[in-house]
């Protein structure tokens, strides 16, 4: 059997986030991502038995690390549960910011995987939501989080509204910056719309 030599699959996976943007996952063909990756068509096999482990690996990075935040986070007793919020909004557009692909990828094909169960990435998704639902309800216990606010619903808001400022930040980065949506997203959530 040969040696797994370097960081190849950082490679593969770095290329196939590449390619998966472009041409969408489909569309996509594991002799591209190997190509993007200089490596042999043959080494990708060496680390995914096909296309969608390769995207399962990618997701299963991406909420691992989200989850893994969250968790300190909430271990945090020098912040409030605003801080914390602020914080995680942070650290969601600082990953993106540093791979726009990724955040195309996110938005497109996250939907698209199988969802089977015993996907790692499944479960550190489900433990990201629990912990940020944590920090809501911390924020409502404590007093600074509206208690009026249903936890679940102001879920979905807030991420359903980052994915689509991704998408549309990752697909034209120069219509508005990542930064102005990040100071906004962090204004509404302190101060809502009104004056």
């Amino acid at each position: 059997m040969r040696v797994k030599e370097g960081n190849k699959e950082a490679d593969i996976l770095d290329a196939a986030i590449k390619v998966f943007a472009k041409s969408g996952f489909h569309n996509a063909k594991i002799y591209t991502i190997a190509e993007t990756a200089g490596i042999a068509t043959g080494s990708v096999y060496l680390y995914f038995r096909n296309k969608e482990a390769v995207l399962n690996k990618i997701f299963e990075n991406l909420w691992g690390q989200l989850y893994k935040e969250i968790s300190e986070l909430n271990q945090r007793s020098d912040l409030n549960a605003i801080d914390k919020i602020y914080y995680l909004i942070d650290l969601f557009f600082d990953i993106f910011f540093e791979k726009p692909e990724l955040a195309i990828v996110f938005v497109n094909e996250q939907t698209n995987l199988s969802h089977a169960k015993d996907d790692l990435w499944i479960r550190y998704n489900e433990l990201f939501i629990e912990d940020g639902e944590k920090m809501l309800a911390e924020g409502i216990s404590t007093g600074v989080i509206n208690p009026n606010i249903n936890v679940r619903a102001f879920r979905y808001f807030l991420l359903g509204g980052l994915r689509y400022m991704l998408d549309n930040w990752a697909k034209d980065q120069k219509a508005l910056s990542i930064n102005v949506l990040r100071q906004n997203v962090k204004l509404i959530i302190k101060k809502g719309i009104l004056v």
